[in-house]
């Protein structure tokens, strides 16, 4: 006989980019990546109780494709993610994402979730996090050099979190500057459009570099960077990828999110593989200093690790529960006896 519904256990918690959006919206945005932001310090603090694996990664001429994996003793998370940096040509976006979060006692999954938004502001939540920990006392001036998708996402969450409320913009595409000029007056950011990366930086106590292009660049030269400078370089992802000319990075003192990842992926790349780096989940849990001069160059060289995308689903978990942020997905066979998949096969012919 056929079963005419499923089982509550063939159901799991599904957040669409529809629903995505109501739920940041309905929360606030800058409270949302405050709360996110929350989740995420609160699992660096914890940083050996996981799991940890540099990303699995399928490179092609075009782009990449990555799997992002990580598990404590509770739950395993893992994101799929990509970056085509040509894909806008085409209408399309350069990062999309979606993650699924599950029980380590069942490896049932306990939540399917649209990652695209949520990356961005991930992201973004994990930047500014940092800035509390490197960036100059009292900052409120920040340098944007690439104003792409992420880039509103940065702006908000440093004022969040760090209080900034003055942007310096440049893009190479001057379309994509005015965008975000549109998008962040709007949100009460005083915005200055510059000609140039040097113009940006000029008077910034904070200097983001978000580009897309998969290559080898030099967006800041070393002349570009002066003493007590916070860099938030969150462009550099992959092998062959960079921002910053090599003589920045012998100046700064450099954080890392994982060293075994962003020695293979960030602008570490360009150095010996023994030179020094400080793991951030240190400075959090307070094993080791984070800027400890007014003097002082940081550099956070970001490329992204699995516990932030962990601490992501984990925030959303606990924020959909008892709304309608989600929808059941049919998503896991549930036969009436566990051992008789074939026969649910059968029965619903």
């Amino acid at each position: 006989m056929t079963r005419p519904d499923p089982s509550p256990l063939a159901f799991v918690p599904f957040v669409s980019v529809a629903n995505m959006m109501r739920l940041v919206n309905a929360t606030g945005t800058e409270s949302f990546i405050s709360e996110l932001a929350g989740y995420i310090e609160e699992d660096f603090r914890r940083w050996p109780d996981f799991d940890k694996t540099p990303r699995l990664a399928s490179h092609s001429r075009d782009g990449v494709i990555e799997l992002m994996p990580t598990a404590d003793a509770e739950n395993y998370g893992f994101k799929y993610v990509n970056g085509h940096p040509k894909n806008t040509r085409e209408g399309y976006q350069t990062v999309t994402a979606f993650g699924v979060l599950a029980s380590v006692a069942t490896g049932y999954p306990i939540l399917l979730s649209e990652m695209t938004v949520l990356t961005a502001l991930r992201t973004a939540a994990t930047s500014a996090l940092v800035g509390r920990y490197l960036a100059p006392k009292g900052a409120q001036v920040m340098a944007m050099i690439g104003n792409g998708a992420q880039c509103e996402f940065q702006a908000l969450a440093f004022r969040a979190l760090c209080g900034i409320d003055r942007l310096r913009l440049y893009d190479t595409d001057p379309a994509a500057t005015q965008k975000a000029r549109r998008n962040l007056a709007a949100r009460g950011f005083t915005v200055v459009i510059c000609k140039s990366a040097q113009e940006a930086v000029e008077g910034a106590e904070i200097i983001t570099t978000c580009t897309a292009d998969k290559q080898y660049a030099t967006i800041l030269t070393d002349n570009m960077v002066g003493s007590g400078q916070h860099i938030n370089a969150i462009g550099g992802d992959c092998p062959g990828k960079t921002e910053l000319h090599p003589d920045i990075l012998r100046r700064a003192e450099i954080f890392v999110e994982y060293p075994e990842q962003t020695r293979i992926e960030g602008e570490i790349q360009q150095l010996a593989p023994d030179h020094p780096v400080t793991e951030l989940w240190r400075v959090i849990r307070g094993e080791a200093p984070g800027r400890s001069s007014a003097e002082q160059i940081t550099l956070f060289d970001s490329v992204g690790f699995a516990i932030e995308d962990f601490s992501a689903l984990r925030y959303i978990h606990a924020k959909i529960g008892g709304t309608d942020f989600c929808e059941p997905l049919d998503m896991l066979a549930d036969p009436d006896d566990p051992r008789d998949l074939f026969g649910m096969l059968e029965r619903a012919r």
